[in-house]
Order: C-alpha cells, then sequence, then structure tokens
C-alpha cells in the first residue's frame, strides 16, 4: 500500500475509534485538510502531525508505527516494536535526549 495512503487510512481509524468527527480537528486543521489526508491526497508536516496527535490523544509515534504496520501489511506489532527497539539502539542517541536536553546535535 503506498505510504500516503497507509496514513490516511490509519488516521481516519484511529478518528472513528475515537468517536471523533474531522470537524472535531477545527483547532488544528480544517476539515478539508483532514478529508484530504485520510483520502492519501496530502501528508502531514511534523508540526501537523503532532498536532493531529493532540486532538487524537495519542502519541505520534504510535500513529506513524500503525501507519507503517498497515502499509508493510504486518499485524504482528511485538515483532514490529522489537524492529524499531533494535534499530533506536543502533541510533547511539545522546543520554541527555532521555532528560529532555537536545543532546549532542
Amino acid at each position: 500500500m503506498e505510504l500516503r495512503k497507509a496514513f490516511g487510512a490509519t488516521l481516519r481509524q484511529v478518528r472513528l475509534q475515537k468517536s471523533l468527527t474531522q470537524e472535531d480537528f477545527a483547532l488544528v486543521s480544517s476539515r478539508t485538510n483532514v478529508s484530504l489526508l485520510e483520502r492519501g491526497g496530502t501528508s502531514p508536516t511534523l508540526d501537523k502531525l503532532e498536532e493531529l496527535c493532540s486532538v487524537l490523544a495519542i502519541h505520534p509515534v504510535s500513529l506513524v508505527a500503525a501507519c507503517y504496520m498497515r502499509k508493510e501489511n504486518t499485524g504482528d506489532v511485538r515483532r514490529f516494536l522489537s524492529r524499531v527497539q533494535e534499530e533506536l539502539q543502533l541510533m547511539e542517541l545522546p543520554s541527555n535526549v532521555d532528560k529532555g536536553g537536545r543532546g549532542d546535535i
């Protein structure tokens, strides 16, 4: 599945699971933009992703992970997250990132 379509389908699924309407996103995005995102017509910026997830009351990484699981057609959450965990550890992020710092970047 194309990434934008996977994102849109995932956004719509989570929105409906939480019994939200497209209008519930009015403070962060227009109904037209939410509709366009859900149809896979566009993809959000990182800032917009964070705003959308604030309305959904979920972490942006959760929505992105679910999107990629849909794209890759996998339902094995443990295997998927294990892979992500291993990759994050290999990135050797600065230790003070955990404390809200910017790290050595």
